[in-house]
């Protein structure tokens, strides 16, 4: 595998946490000669920690809607997939929603947000989460889904694989879509899941499973295939093959 695409939350974390598991998920891509690119929910400023702090040269964060990369030299640059305008649009109807459903709960990331906006739906009742998605669908060219950790919304054609699709033609024009694989495990992931060929459920996606539409084309079984570990297991085994995926 040329590039190894990952969800982050319950995809590279275990229990909403980094642990030792995933250090070696980065050691076993590195020592194959691939490259892990993290395609998240997260934010931009996430982005940046992740750029900062690990050995990758490009993260997609905000459920696609911005390319983060890392120069040899150490620069930092955000390419954001929407116009400003659009983004300008999110402002202001995400100070609206602040006014008209105040039981929401914006997530602690939300200063480092530009293109799409995060909501803690697991600190809000049933009564204020219904309010929030009826208002969210009654706004013109909005659209929200439910990560593990957050009901996510955004303005403009964002989603995960398009952010992937513009990182293909811009950044890696040499490699191949058949040659990369991608590991997920929620709803938002769903994108993906029918774009990409090569792709893996960690186990922890089969609670989701049956209410999605394209389910990756390989899913993990066992609680020793939860999150990283399961993506640790099966690279381990994918890059121990000789033959392609």
């Amino acid at each position: 595998m040329k590039i190894v695409f990952s969800d982050f939350d319950g995809t590279l974390t275990n229990n909403g946490k980094l642990g030792a598991v995933f250090f070696k998920i980065l050691e076993l891509i590195e020592k194959s000669e691939s490259e892990l690119v993290v395609v998240s929910g997260r934010s931009v400023s996430w982005g940046h920690f992740l750029l900062t702090h690990f050995p990758l040269k490009h993260v997609i964060m905000e459920g696609g809607g911005v390319i983060v990369s890392r120069s040899i030299d150490g620069v930092i640059s955000e390419e954001y997939l929407v116009s400003e305008q659009t983004l300008d649009y999110l402002e202001a109807v995400t100070q609206e929603l602040i006014k008209a459903v105040p039981e929401v709960v914006m997530s602690a990331d939300s200063f480092g947000r530009k293109s799409d906006r995060a909501v803690e739906f697991g600190m809000m009742s049933e009564e204020a989460i219904n309010k929030l998605e009826d208002f969210l669908r009654s706004k013109e060219n909005l659209h929200f889904s439910r990560s593990n950790v957050h009901i996510n919304f955004w303005a403009g054609d964002i989603s995960k694989a398009n952010g992937v699709k513009k990182f293909f033609k811009s950044y890696i024009p040499h490699i191949k879509e058949d040659d990369c694989i991608f590991y997920g495990d929620a709803a938002n992931d769903e994108s993906m899941f029918e774009y990409f060929s090569n792709t893996v459920g960690v186990s922890n996606i089969i609670s989701i499973l049956d209410s999605l539409e394209f389910k990756p084309r390989i899913v993990l079984e066992g609680k020793d295939n939860t999150g990283a570990f399961g993506v640790f297991n099966h690279l381990s085994e994918l890059f121990s093959q000789s033959e392609d995926f």
